[in-house]
């Protein structure tokens, strides 16, 4: 049985800490430099232009990739952590997840039960409600392979909720859900049922760290953001002063602006300028 040692900072068992971070790809540099820090109890999302280096450094994040400078989770440098301790903090979404073997999707949820920790719960119920939180009910027998993307995509997130039930444990640091593009294949509806989920998770105390790359989305649910272009952090703090339409336009080399809701609340991004098609010709006789 593998145990996470308390941090002896009980502050910092509540944080996600990165100083410095580089993560090579062979002799190509990914992420240069990077620092920010974010909070249990958060939605943080990561955004930025494709290849900017979201996804990896969101493996270093999880322990999946090397990297130089200093991360660390709940006090511990995640270098150090152990494959086991390192499930006993964080569940992780990544963008794709392959299985070869024709398992039914109770058997892929369960996959989340961790082998070294006593389990003091019904699984049978417990996959029930994972399913059930991710829109599947009834999808217990249903066999994975057969499911569509979108699908598939929402019962491995109920994989990695099994995995971390519990934000805030009673006898450990909060967990925390490190997500990939959690909505990239997903309609409207789930989408935002999904976020509300992330949201939902961070309220009860746990940490959430997402990629995304909805500005909408981000916009809607997220409480820090950090924007990445070519590798490097260019900006990060608070949603509402981070996601402005000049540092968005930097971002994506793109006029975005941020036009007004009709609900008063939060703005939606649209393109500066955008030529809509064509009218098409009004029929002859």
């Amino acid at each position: 049985m593998t145990l996470l040692n308390r941090s002896t900072d009980p502050e910092k068992e509540t944080l996600l800490l990165i100083s410095g971070v580089g993560v090579n790809a062979g002799r190509i540099e990914i992420v240069k430099e990077v620092s920010f820090s974010a909070v249990a109890g958060e939605v943080l999302a990561i955004i930025g232009p494709s290849g900017s280096g979201k996804t990896t450094l969101m493996r270093a994040m999880t322990g999946e990739s090397a990297y130089r400078g200093s991360i660390e989770l709940a006090g511990r440098q995640v270098r150090e952590l152990g494959p086991g301790a390192q499930a006993d903090l964080r569940g992780v979404l990544p963008q794709n997840s392959q299985i070869s073997f024709p398992l039914n999707v109770t058997e892929v949820v369960s996959l989340g039960f961790l082998s070294h920790r006593p389990e003091r719960v019904d699984r049978g119920p417990r996959v029930k409600e994972a399913l059930a939180k991710v829109g599947l009910n009834g999808f217990e027998g249903r066999i994975y392979q057969d499911l569509s993307g979108g699908e598939q995509q929402r019962v491995q997130l109920a994989r990695v909720l099994v995995q971390v039930w519990d934000p805030v444990p009673m006898d450990g640091p909060a967990h925390w859900l490190f997500l990939d593009e959690p909505v990239s294949s997903l309609d409207i509806k789930h989408q935002y049922q999904i976020m509300q989920l992330a949201r939902d998770y961070a309220d009860s105390g746990g940490g959430v760290v997402t990629v995304m790359h909805d500005l909408n989305l981000t916009l809607a649910f997220a409480d820090k953001v950090l924007v990445m272009k070519d590798g490097y952090g260019l900006a990060f703090g608070r949603r509402e002063e981070v996601m402005t339409a000049e540092l968005l336009s930097t971002a994506y080399d793109f006029p975005l602006k941020m036009t007004a809701n009709e609900n008063g609340e939060d703005p939606l991004v649209t393109p500066e300028r955008f030529r809509s098609r064509p009218r098409l010709a009004e029929p002859t006789e």
